[in-house]
This record gives C-alpha cells, structure tokens and sequence, in this order.
C-alpha cells in the first residue's frame, strides 16, 4: 500500500485549505447525487452510460469522504488514486472510529469501487448492437442495485450529516 504522505509528495494529493473546504464539500455533494439521479434515469436507454454515471457517484462521494472527514484532495490520476487513498484509510483503520459497524465490513468499499471502475471501462467501449444493448440494460440495472447505491448509502453513513 501508498503512504498518504507519499502521494502528498508525488502531487497526486493535496490537504485542502480552510478557505477551499466548504466549496469542494459542496460540489462532491452535488456532483454525486446528480450522477446518480442520471444513472437511474439513463438506465433503461442508455445503460452505457448509466454504468459510466454510477460509477461516477461512487467517485464522487468518496472523494467527498476523503475531502470532508481527511481534509484531501486528489489531484492526479484521480480514479487510481482515489482507490489508493481509500483503500489507505482503510489499512489504517482511521475509518473504524467513524463509524459503528465492524472494520471488515468495509474493507469491501475500496474492491467495490475498482470493480465499478473496471465496469465503467469495459461498457464505454461496448459496441452498438441490440444485444449488447440488452446486455448493457441488464448489466447496468444489476449494477445500480447491487454495487451503486450499497456502497453510495455505507459511504453517507461514513460522511455523516448530508444535506
């Protein structure tokens, strides 16, 4: 694993400043309750980018965690690292005291989150043929149920106080 503080000298992560904390808390709030309202919305005629939205929900909130609970920001090789940050605070059961269930319970985020990285890959290349287009709805109502909105509701219980 990555030491926070070896991204931090890296440049792919930075503390966020007092004056930058509520504006960038802001938008990760918004920024992942749209994608996820477009998710849901999209899923039936454009799975494609449904898949590619929910993951993007995930994403966001968990930057938004890292942001709001850790003060960081990533700032290169976002998708990437952003796991790595997570899967960092993880190891050092920071999260443990934010939360009240079990520390194993939520060593799965970080896997949930490359797995819906490596999904939203694989769809936005898919080619347009009916059946994979019917794979894809499949695949993208299967995705929303099963990884989306479990991991979005275990990272809000995490964040705490969302509007």
């Amino acid at each position: 694993m990555v030491k926070i503080e070896v991204l931090i000298k890296e440049g792919k992560v930075s503390r966020i400043r007092e004056l930058e904390i509520q504006r960038y808390v802001s938008f990760f709030e918004n920024s992942y309750r749209d994608n996820l309202k477009h998710c849901e919305a999209v899923a039936g005629r454009f799975p494609r980018w449904s898949i590619i939205s929910g993951y993007y929900a995930m994403h966001d909130i968990t930057k938004l965690l890292l942001a709001k609970k850790f003060r960081l920001k990533i700032d290169m090789k976002v998708h990437s690292t952003t796991i790595k940050v997570l899967r960092e605070v993880i190891k050092n059961k920071v999260l443990v005291n934010l939360m009240e269930k079990g520390y194993s319970e939520f060593v799965y985020l970080a896997n949930d989150l490359a797995g819906a990285k490596r999904e939203r890959i694989k769809s936005q290349y898919y080619t347009g043929t009916e059946f994979m287009r019917e794979e894809y709805e499949k695949r993208s109502r299967e995705f929303i149920g099963t990884v989306v909105k479990p991991y979005l509701e275990k990272i809000e219980a995490l964040v705490g106080d969302m509007k």
